[in-house]
Parts: C-alpha cells; sequence; structure tokens
C-alpha cells in the first residue's frame, strides 16, 4: 500500500479542477499551470466523489460512466489488482485484455492520474496515444494529484551554527515514507521554510522521523550547509560533533571527512544512498525493468530483495559498504550543484536547495576575476556589430558595478550560485524568486504569453518567436504581441499578470528604453510576470529588479549583445520553453547557439517552466552519424514536477527498459526508418553537427539534417 502523508500536517488547498465538454475530461492543475485530457466516450457529465475508495493519495476526484476513455500521449502506466499488486505496466505497441476485477490504473500525466474501475478492460497503445475499452458503459472513478508541494510551516533560526543546525534537523519532516520510495520526488515533501530571527522558533509537528540517525559536525556555517541536502534525505538529526560523521542508534558510524574531504564526502553519501534507493525500490511498489539495475547488480554484493524490507539505517550501512568508485561510473548525472556563499545571508535558501536535493558546495571563489575575461571574449564582435544597447550607452565605456565570480564547474548538469555576487557560468538564485513561487495565485485559465519588441531594427526576432508561442495545439494560449510601447504601456504589462514575457529591444542597468524615455523597474509598484526573457544589452539589473517585485524567475544578459548572436539565442529560447523546458535547462541548451550564449545567465528560480513538457521530462536528442546507422544519444533535464528519481521511458523500437530521469541516459543505434519512426512520435530539440535542429522540421525523405529548418 503507498506510503501515507506524515500526521500534523496541514492540509493543502485543493489545487486540480476537472472540466467537461464534448465527451473531454480536462484535468487541471490549477497551481502548476498543468493540464491533461481525456476522450470519453458516449459520456454523461461527470459527478464530484470523495476520495477515500483510491490507494494512493489524491487531491480530488469525479466519477464518469463510459465506454472507452483515450489519451492524447503514450505516458507510464502501472495496473494493479484491488490488493494494490502490480499486474503490468503496458509500454509501446501493446494490446493487453484483463477479465473482470476491480482494477486501479495509475496513469503518470503531468499530474498523478487513478482510474479505479470494477470491470474487464482492453488496453492498446500505439504511436496515437493510449485507449482503455470496456465491454459495455462502465463506472470509472478518475482521481487526481497535483504534483505541487508546498512547505508545511517555517522555521525561525538565529544565525548561530547550534540553533541553524537545529532548523536543519526539522528538514526530514517533510519525507512522506523513510522507504526506498523516498527516492521519487512525490514521496519527499518540500522542508519547512526558514526565516532569520532573533530566536530559534520551531513549530510543532517538525520533528524528524524516528530514523536513528545523526549527522555530527562542527559547528559552524559551512558545514550545516553542505549537510542540509544529506540531512534531508537520511531524515537525520544534526548536532555539534568534533568531527564530521553519521551516527546510527545500532552503534554504526561513518566519517565524512575533514577539511577539503568533508563536501566531497557528503556529495558522495547523498548520491550513493539516493542511487541504491532507486535500485531497491524496484524490489516494492513498481517493480519496473530499470536499466541502472541492469548495469549495477552484477557489480555489487547486496540483496536488493532483502534490502528493500530493511530499516533506514541497515539500509544506509549497506549501501555505504560498496566502495563509491564501484558505482560511480552508473551513477545518473545530478541536476544541480549550488555554490553556496557561508554566509548568515544564504541561511534562507536552504530549503529550496533542499527541496531539488542540490549538491551545496562552499567556494571560496573570489570576485572581479571573470569581468575582464567576459568582456575580451566579445570585445571585438561588439566594436564592428550591432548591438542592443542603446546609441549612447554604447558609445561609453560599459559600466562594471558588479562584482562578477565564476564557480567552479562540476559534473551536475545545472550550476547555481546563492551570494551577493554576480556568477558567470551559474545561476544567480534568491529566496525572494522562490516565495515568489510559493505565493503564486491559482488559475485555471489560458497560458498568457507577452511578447515585446520596443526596436523595430529587432523585428526579426519578432517575427520568429510569434510562430513559436501558443503552437501547442494541445494546450491553450493567449500571446498578445507589442510593439514601440511607451513608458505607460510598458508598465502596464509588467504590471499585468502573465506567465511569461519575451522582451525584444534596448536595455540598460537604469531601464527599459521606450519610445518617450526609459521605465525602471524599481520604481513599479508591482511586477505580475511570473518568466521572463529580457532579450537585450546588460539586462541583468532590470531582471533582479523583476525578481524584487515578485517574478519567479527569468533569463538575462551581464553584458552587451549583438544583435544577430540574440535572435538566434532568443529563437531556441523560444522553441525551447514552449516545449516544456525549464529556464535554466533551456539556456544550458540554446547557449550553444552563438558564442554571445555565455552572456546569459538565469536570475530567481531557474527551475520555472513557462509550459508543460509533452513527455514529463524534457530530452535533447544527440545524434551522429556511424557506417550505416544513426548513434542517437538521449539527454534528459530533470523539472521541478519530474524531480530526481522520476523515470523516463524511450520509445524507441525494442527498448523496454525505463531510466532515471536525468543527464545521458542512453545511446540508442538506429536505422534510418527507425530514426524517422522515432523522431515522428514527438517535436524534439536534436543537435547535430553541433547546431540545434526540431524533429518536425526535418525532411522525412532523408537525413542530410542540414536541410531541416532550425
Amino acid at each position: 500500500m503507498a506510503p501515507s502523508v506524515p500526521e500534523g500536517k496541514t492540509a493543502e488547498p485543493v489545487t486540480i479542477q476537472f472540466e467537461y465538454d464534448d465527451e473531454t475530461l480536462d484535468i487541471i492543475d490549477t497551481v502548476e499551470r498543468r493540464r491533461y485530457s481525456l476522450s470519453l466516450a458516449g459520456t454523461t457529465p461527470p459527478a464530484r466523489i470523495g476520495t477515500e475508495s483510491f490507494r494512493f493519495p489524491v487531491d480530488s476526484a469525479v466519477s464518469v460512466e463510459t465506454g472507452s476513455i483515450t489519451l492524447p500521449t503514450v505516458i507510464a502506466t502501472y495496473i494493479r489488482d484491488e490488493a494494490g499488486r502490480m499486474l503490468a505496466e503496458p509500454g509501446q505497441f501493446t494490446h493487453r485484455s484483463f477479465p473482470s476485477g476491480t482494477y486501479s490504473i495509475e496513469l503518470c500525466a503531468p499530474m498523478k492520474l487513478y482510474l479505479r474501475a470494477e470491470s474487464a478492460f482492453e488496453i492498446t497503445t500505439d504511436v496515437a496515444g493510449m485507449r482503455l475499452d470496456f465491454p459495455d458503459p462502465t463506472a470509472v472513478a478518475v482521481g487526481a494529484r497535483s504534483k505541487h508541494d508546498r512547505p508545511a510551516a517555517t522555521v525561525t533560526t538565529t544565525d548561530e551554527p547550534e540553533d541553524l543546525m537545529k532548523a536543519i534537523s526539522t528538514f526530514g519532516s517533510a519525507l512522506k515514507t523513510t522507504s526506498p520510495e523516498r527516492s521519487y520526488p512525490t514521496l519527499r515533501g518540500h522542508p519547512p521554510t526558514i526565516e532569520r530571527g532573533s530566536v530559534l522558533s520551531i513549530p510543532d509537528g517538525l520533528s524528524p522521523p524516528e530514523t536513528g540517525i545523526t549527522i555530527g559536525i562542527p559547528p559552524t556555517l559551512r558545514h550545516a550547509y553542505v549537510v542540509a541536502p544529506l540531512a534531508y534525505y537520511l531524515g537525520a538529526s544534526v548536532e555539534p560533533a568534533d568531527e564530521p560523521e553519521i551516527r546510527a542508534d545500532s552503534g554504526y558510524s561513518h566519517s565524512l571527512g575533514s577539511d577539503e574531504r568533508f563536501e566531497r564526502s557528503v556529495e558522495q553519501v547523498l548520491k550513493q544512498s539516493f542511487f541504491l534507493d532507486c535500485i531497491t525500490r524496484t524490489e516494492g511498489l513498481y517493480p519496473i525493468d530499470l536499466h541502472e539495475r541492469q548495469q549495477i547488480e552484477h557489480h555489487v554484493d547486496l540483496d536488493f530483495e532483502a534490502l528493500y524490507g530493511q530499516s533506514i539505517t541497515a539500509r544506509l550501512e549497506a549501501y555505504l559498504s560498496v566502495p563509491y568508485s564501484t558505482i560511480e561510473a552508473h551513477l545518473p548525472e545530478w541536476k544541480l550543484t549550488s555554490h553556496v556563499a557561508a554566509t548568515p545571508e544564504s541561511i534562507e535558501m536552504l530549503p529550496f536547495l533542499v527541496n531539488d536535493l542540490a549538491v551545496v558546495r562552499t567556494p571560496n571563489t573570489g570576485a572581479g576575476a571573470t569581468t575582464e575575461r567576459g568582456s575580451t571574449a566579445i570585445e571585438g564582435f561588439l566594436r564592428n556589430s550591432f548591438t542592443r544597447s542603446t546609441r549612447e550607452a554604447a558609445a561609453a565605456a560599459p559600466a562594471q558595478a558588479e562584482s562578477f565570480v565564476e564557480p567552479a564547474r562540476t559534473g551536475s548538469i545545472e550550476q547555481i550560485w546563492v551570494g551577493s555576487e554576480t556568477p558567470m557560468g551559474a545561476s544567480k538564485a534568491t529566496p525572494q524568486a522562490y516565495r515568489n513561487r510559493l505565493a503564486r495565485e491559482q488559475s485555471a485559465g489560458d497560458i498568457s504569453i507577452g511578447v515585446v519588441c520596443n526596436d523595430t531594427e529587432m523585428d526579426e526576432e519578432r517575427d520568429l518567436v510569434d510562430d513559436v508561442y501558443g503552437s501547442r495545439e494541445e494546450l491553450p494560449f493567449d500571446v498578445t504581441a507589442h510593439r514601440n510601447l511607451t513608458r505607460a504601456e510598458l508598465r502596464s504589462v509588467l504590471e499585468r499578470d502573465l506567465d511569461f514575457l519575451h522582451y525584444i529591444g534596448h536595455i540598460e542597468p537604469d531601464g527599459f528604453e521606450c519610445v518617450d524615455g526609459r521605465l525602471d523597474a524599481t520604481e513599479l509598484d508591482g511586477i505580475g510576470v511570473d518568466a521572463f526573457l529580457l532579450n537585450g544589452c546588460r539586462s541583468y539589473d532590470q531582471g533582479m529588479a523583476l525578481i524584487d517585485g515578485g517574478a519567479i524567475g527569468g533569463i538575462v544578459t551581464l553584458t552587451d549583445v549583438i544583435n544577430a548572436g540574440a535572435v538566434k539565442i532568443g529563437s531556441a529560447l523560444a522553441r525551447l520553453l514552449n516545449n516544456g523546458f525549464p529556464l535554466r535547462a533551456a539556456l544550458e541548451v540554446a547557449k550553444d547557439e552563438d558564442v554571445m550564449g555565455e552572456q546569459y545567465i538565469v536570475v530567481g528560480n531557474g527551475g520555472m517552466t513557462v509550459v508543460q513538457s509533452e513527455t514529463g521530462t524534457p530530452t535533447v536528442c544527440f545524434v551522429s552519424e556511424e557506417s550505416e546507422e544513426f548513434v542517437v544519444e538521449i539527454v534528459a533535464y530533470v523539472t521541478s514536477m519530474e524531480g530526481m528519481g522520476s523515470l523516463i521511458f524511450p520509445r524507441i523500437e525494442d527498448n523496454e527498459e525505463y531510466y532515471l530521469n536525468s543527464g545521458s541516459i542512453a545511446t540508442f543505434e538506429l536505422t534510418e526508418s527507425q530514426l524517422t519512426s522515432f523522431l515522428d512520435l514527438e517535436n524534439l530539440p536534436i543537435r547535430y553537427n553541433s547546431n540545434l535542429y526540431w524533429s518536425d522540421s526535418i525532411s522525412q525523405d532523408c537525413f542530410e539534417l542540414g536541410a531541416g529548418d532550425r
């Protein structure tokens, strides 16, 4: 049976709505702005029902009487009997029949969907989607649960390390289970938020689970920051100690190293315990064929079936008996490394980093080192090119008021910086942006996008993105284009409710250039825009002003940018964001389109997505030719809704395995016809010969990919 939500949690407001029209049932997550449609045959309008009949938690449910249910896509599906035993996991091109009985059908859509019916049925999957057929009109209960998770409470702490350690010890209270299934993101929960104050204050109900695990560390901010994600995942208490170590009630202990080895040791324990939980959980609620288990099983002397039923401490001891070097090559690429300045100002970011299961490092990076590098790289281009800076600003020496840092690269897909400096090669995260996301209002309406072009010489980008936004037929969009706005008109756009703003035009640190002067975002009463791309020169300061005023996340520039390069990057970003990529992942892909890409960074919450992905986890396919076949490498980008530990099933002929959904997940050798069939399934970004293409614009007759539209 599914692990239940811990007692003492405050019930969240219902975030799921059902809308019915012309035999189509739309399920809408009003917080995350996600939507999924079920086509029903011969159905009467749905009736609201209670949620108690579902084995797994759901936020809201309806009952429909129908002869068939058709899904618009092929998604991961798990069929269980009345006792909860998994009977099947239908993949692509499947036809299965099930006799009369009581069944639960779990659908991994943009929100969790559960169907419950007492009937025989057939399930069929093909290229077009999935279909369930019943022999007669049958009452089917449809339940849905949002993947959105918000903190249960707020902890107040002083800046003293000992108080912060007690605050971090509450993070494990968010875990919905201590079984290996907590490696699924939906069973981890968001840790309590933290506010700085004059006294330590911990609300009732935030005690860590009784795991018997303690992490001892020297009482410093640096040590506390680094162990926070590990303490959360292990459900551990954090206490002062002379040397960093993990201790268990059983008497087991594990050193976490010291000095420079400490951060690396904590990272290894987090990755190792998480990864082996992902393997062990295949013995539980989801007994699937996991690629990583097939790869690692013969390298380790672990009985995963026995481990599944053991305590968290026994599992941890068994996991850490395996040398890290044995599993290192098989680990999924980690989503995120956060470089956190070991200052009190960083305290309030910790819960949001932990919620992403980010690796935390505390670098001693000097300021100012990258300013010269950044300007030198494009100096020659700027002298002879049309930039997006105003003429008088372009003629003047570039302002360098910011303190720049360049965090060391790591093995993670994404990097963020938490501190007062401006990062190069990483995103700039602030707790205000994450709090803005928590305060986001619910909406079941269309996805609202505003495109502003405030310079006619930049119309090329506006024309390109006009054809992109709103092109997803299965999603409702409201796209509005604006040209040559006055200060008052741009103020109105920035203050209205918008899911996304794509701004094209001149920007200076002190304002947006309008037809009647500059508009400084710091002077606005409030910002209604959730996410944004400010595709103009040196838009960092105005982007940070939007975050401070209420926005969640955006993409900005650090220096002057050349118009031609800005067009390439802006167009690529539009397609990636429209495809469901989060801000940070979209920029990671798009920045390779032009040398100017290194001048763009994400500010605020880089995990923000504008629209949902068609497949749950956005992917990029790297295609190369080898002999008479094509080599296809699939690289996946974790989202806030499909976090670390989620699964992905590549819809490639003969594939029968699931993969963990982070980084380079697999490489396949395909014939031309197999590649054509794969690319026909959905619109995917493709890297070929270092260029970015899209599968919907590649010739179907040949794979001279350069002939396709980019």
